[in-house]
């Protein structure tokens, strides 16, 4: 994979970040992601501080990751044990009917 530089500009800060062309598509939305929680935690908390607004920023994007990944976890031993479970209620009901 070819690496480029990329330019991504945040609350009017000009960045450069090395990238692969795939993560620089991806780049490009977090940092509009980025860009508009910092803009919108300045126009709901009135705070005038950068590095504060910046923080929270961090913070609750930070929050919201581990939500989704709580949501989003799959234990896989968990799902081997119910169908296992099911696998015997159906043999069990086979079974009956024999």
């Amino acid at each position: 994979m070819n690496n480029s530089i990329f330019n991504v500009n945040i609350i009017g800060r000009e960045l450069s970040i090395v990238c692969t062309d795939k993560e620089c598509e991806e780049l490009q939305l977090a940092a509009v992601y980025l860009d508009n929680k910092i803009k919108d935690i300045k126009a709901e908390e009135k705070i005038i501080d950068s590095d504060h607004i910046e923080i929270i920023a961090m913070l609750k994007i930070t929050h919201e990751l581990l939500i989704l990944r709580n949501i989003t976890s799959f234990d896989m031993d968990e799902f081997k044990r119910r169908i296992i479970t099911l696998e015997k209620k159906v043999d069990e009901a086979i079974a009956m009917e024999a």
